[in-house]
């Protein structure tokens, strides 16, 4: 199995932070310290930049997101807000800022039913918004005080509305939706350091996390009534820590995820590396699943790279971005 790098997307200046594929597969938006967001697109055998999105925030662009229709950008900024894009005339534009935030937006992510935007912060909290996109409003449905140190990512559940967290704060959360409130139903504890980001396999009864302790962990759904005889709180799903892998990285893991059509995750962070992991073909227990390394690509890029986003349709096909100002897509062969 081989990871060859496809093609280098420069056009950013200084570290880019993020990297997100629509839907479809058809556009990449990446984002970082120059305040911008860039969408890539195909022409020909080449990814060019289509659009270049310049005046939503005044400070780095940490993390984009896209809407499960692709007609909607989130951004979370540093400047405190995340700006919402849309193309309703054909083109991007931003139709709306969303204000609340203490300190610097981590990360922003929109249910899949579309009822929902999350957003999280460096000041301990997570948002989560009633969407009506039909008249452009983002209303805040709770403001959740959770965790007890900077909130690093938001993702939701790929099948339902349920919201996953990780913090500096060394945890994981889940939350969902009860009586119009929104309250914690778990909360995952197991790295002894910094949780940078997590993903859901694709149907959501695991998640793969990774930290600053430099260690992938495997969490594993349990639901009520569960053969394997885990007990849950009340009709709320248990999360069971089932896997560690540990001794691949030298440095904190910063970016981890889950491709829903082979079932391998991909992991990268401060070594400059990117590595791949799947599932072992001798794994069977649930509650002691295996896991192996398949290929290690060292110096991916000249410094840390900060995130890795598999293509949500074309198998085997890899978008990473790094500190060194540059976008990077491979494809793994063989898989």
């Amino acid at each position: 199995m081989v990871l060859k790098e496809l093609q280098s997307l420069t056009g950013h200046t200084g570290r880019v932070w993020n990297c997100s594929w629509n839907p479809k597969g058809s556009l990449l938006a990446t984002s970082g310290e120059d305040t911008h967001i860039r969408l890539w697109g195909k022409e020909g055998d080449q990814w060019v930049t289509k659009t270049i999105l310049s005046e939503g925030h005044t400070r780095t662009v940490r993390n984009v997101a896209w809407s499960a229709c692709g007609n909607y950008i989130a951004a979370a900024s540093f400047d405190g807000t995340v700006s919402i894009w849309d193309r309703k005339n054909g083109q991007f534009e931003c139709n709306a800022t969303l204000e609340g935030h203490e300190n610097e937006v981590k990360a922003a992510a929109w249910a899949k039913s579309g009822n929902f935007l999350a957003t999280c912060s460096r000041d301990k909290s997570v948002w989560v918004w009633d969407v009506d996109q039909d008249e452009d409003e983002y209303m805040c449905a709770s403001v959740l005080q959770a965790h007890t140190q900077d909130v690093k990512r938001v993702k939701w559940h790929p099948l339902e509305d349920t919201l996953a967290s990780c913090s500096y704060d060394n945890r994981l959360k889940l939350f969902k939706e009860d009586d119009d409130d929104w309250v914690c139903v778990s909360t995952l504890s197991s790295h002894d350091s910094s949780v940078w980001s997590f993903a859901f396999n694709n149907d959501g009864s695991r998640i793969a996390s990774c930290s600053e302790d430099e260690t992938i962990k495997i969490w594993q759904e349990f639901k009520p009534g569960n053969e394997q005889g885990i007990k849950t709180p009340g009709k709320d799903s248990a999360w069971k820590c089932v896997c560690t892998l540990s001794g691949y990285f030298s440095r904190p893991i910063y970016d981890i995820d889950w491709c829903a059509q082979s079932g391998f995750i991909v992991a990268a962070g401060g070594d400059n590396s990117i590595q791949v992991f799947k599932e072992s073909d001798t794994s069977q227990d649930i509650n002691a699943p295996e896991f192996e390394k398949v290929l290690t690509q060292s110096e991916a890029h000249s410094e840390d790279v900060n995130c890795v986003s598999w293509n949500p349709t074309e198998r085997g096909l890899l978008a990473s971005c790094s500190d060194d100002g540059d976008v990077k897509l491979w494809t793994l062969t063989d898989c």
